[in-house]
């Protein structure tokens, strides 16, 4: 039977300690206990129920941790303040001075910075390759390789990842394959494919009002265990703990999210064919121009889409720059980083989200200036948005 992860998500019930439609938020740093011995067996991380400290975990963060879980199909989460503070400490935790990383060379331009530049001071180094390339990263990986990390939809030039595919590379040498899906919520489920952990930021589509950040790391109990352990947990003790009052605000907005990416991914396949049919060089999963179009269709769970986030190549950063104005002049959207909020988005990565990746790389993987990434919103009338998009193309000379 086909996973169904918005079920999951609809079949958690939660009710408040008064017996409100939603969980009661925990307002509170630190937790009391009734005997010494309880407080003793939580920090040895044995009283399940009992809470210690909020950087530990929360009452709310726990019930945001199981609606997640429950949505990518794994034992447990961890809920952190940011998605880069869901992402670090995974790492972390997998990985000592000595290891080494393999990764996909088109990623979140703040992973890229912390694998490139950061972890390095840890002695932790990493091979950069083209994940569609299935044959380079197994012949990157060496004896000390602990982690194969990618993007299910790379960001931004959305390549796509084959989980399963990986999934068996990453078996057959012992290693984890993290995979971050934030471009891809429900649309594919990375963990049924063989994924060890499962990443988000839940600031882009999740959360969908840009009002908060947040991260989540999904996997086994023993795992998640291991980040939140007193003695030498990442997530413990590097601290990116997620506030209550935030977690309570995501979990509210999780209830929604199977509606809004069936409207993101309707409205992106809509601009996508209309784009592509105006000449403009348009990469979107649900085209089948795009390469991994056939693999993300295996891939997805097919009544979400293919999700939000289409990009064009208007040729130079001189006319990106003159188009994402005059779009936000005329109430399109905003010139704006991040993604998954209800207005479209626009930026050009080459000099905004993917800026800590050095140009000469940039251009071997394809990441041109005049690359504009859009994330696109839940407008109620499509067509009148192509039609005010197009006149913007038409006036600064693209089209």
């Amino acid at each position: 039977m086909a996973f169904k992860p918005a079920d999951k998500i609809q079949d958690l019930q939660y009710f408040g300690e008064f017996g409100g439609v939603n969980p009661s938020i925990s307002d509170s740093s630190t937790y009391t206990f009734l005997s010494a011995k309880t407080m003793f067996d939580t920090f040895e991380g044995n009283a399940d129920g009992c809470y210690l400290y909020s950087r530990h975990s929360t009452p709310s963060n726990l019930y945001l941790g199981q609606a997640l879980a429950a949505m990518e199909g794994t034992e447990t989460a961890n809920v952190a303040a940011s998605g880069m503070g869901a992402i670090t400490p995974a790492i972390l935790q997998l990985c000592k001075a000595g290891d080494h990383i393999v990764s996909s060379r088109t990623i979140y331009g703040g992973t890229y910075a912390f694998l490139k530049n950061f972890a390095p001071r840890l002695n932790i180094e990493t091979s950069f390759v083209d994940i569609t390339k299935l044959d380079k990263v197994e012949a990157s990986i060496t004896e000390n390789t602990k982690i194969i990390y990618c993007e299910t939809v790379s960001n931004p030039l959305l390549e796509i990842a084959d989980i399963e595919a990986l999934s068996k590379i990453a078996k057959k040498h012992g290693l984890q394959l993290l995979v971050d899906n934030t471009f891809s919520p429900l649309s594919i489920s990375p963990a049924e494919m063989g994924a060890d952990v499962v990443l988000h930021s839940l600031t882009k589509f999740i959360n969908g009002s840009s009002d908060t950040m947040g991260g989540v790391t999904c996997g086994t109990q023993e795992f998640i265990d291991s980040l939140r352990s007193v003695n030498d947990g990442a997530n413990m003790l590097l601290g990116p703990a997620m506030d209550s009052l935030r977690a309570a605000s995501i979990l509210k907005n999780l209830r929604t999210l199977h509606i809004r990416i069936k409207q993101h991914s309707e409205n992106a396949m809509y601009l996508a064919e209309k784009f592509q049919a105006d000449g403009l060089k348009t990469v979107y999963p649900g085209l089948k121009s795009h390469t991994g179009h056939e693999l993300f269709k295996k891939m997805m769970n097919e009544e979400y889409g293919f999700g939000g986030m289409l990009t064009i190549d208007v040729g130079g950063i001189d006319k990106a720059n003159e188009l994402m104005e005059m779009m936000q002049e005329r109430n399109l959207g905003y010139l704006a980083v991040s993604l998954g909020f209800y207005k479209t988005l626009f930026s050009a990565p080459g000099s905004s989200t993917s800026s800590e990746i050095p140009e000469d790389e940039q251009k071997q993987m394809g990441l041109n200036d005049g690359l504009i990434r859009f994330s696109i919103g839940l407008d109620n009338d499509i067509a009148r948005t192509y039609q005010m998009m197009r006149e913007c193309m038409v006036k600064v000379g693209i089209l």
